[in-house]
């Protein structure tokens, strides 16, 4: 959903690197969060808790932290790091589908809690290794 919305912008915004710093911080924060899921190896929900029955397939990973949280949470950053004003739509989606895993019983809140933060701490640090300047759309379009 997040590299579909950061490719739109920058289309719109002609800017082709904010495509490929997005992409960097999502597959950057999804590694990170498989490679914790393995060393931590919290169990999911399901495998405590056989009832209810999650709604969707149980990765066999751990649980935590939430990939799909620490991905949706690394995009989110970069698009509010890139536009202030796309800031709280970005975080609202990437809390939904961060609600969503537990939702459907494969998470716990706190896997969704620490793969947000995660994903706000990856994105963050990569755009200040790039030097990534932080400006709003009507800054961009002056400067």
């Amino acid at each position: 959903m997040f590299v579909v919305i950061g490719a739109v912008l920058a289309l719109l915004w002609r800017r082709p690197w904010f495509l490929a710093v997005l992409i960097v911080a999502d597959l950057a924060a999804d590694g990170l969060s498989l490679a914790l899921r393995q060393w931590i190896g919290r169990a999911r929900p399901p495998s405590v808790y056989p009832e209810p029955a999650p709604l969707v397939h149980v990765p066999h990973s751990g649980a935590f932290p939430s990939g799909h949280a620490s991905a949706a949470f690394a995009c989110a950053t970069v698009i509010a790091w890139a536009s202030r004003r796309l800031a709280a739509p970005a975080f609202v989606l990437a809390a939904a589908i961060a609600w969503s895993r537990v939702y459907v019983g494969v998470h716990w809140p706190l896997d969704v809690l620490g793969g947000a933060v995660l994903g706000v701490l990856v994105s963050t640090a990569l755009l200040k290794l790039l030097a990534v300047p932080r400006r709003s759309l009507r800054e961009q379009r002056e400067g």
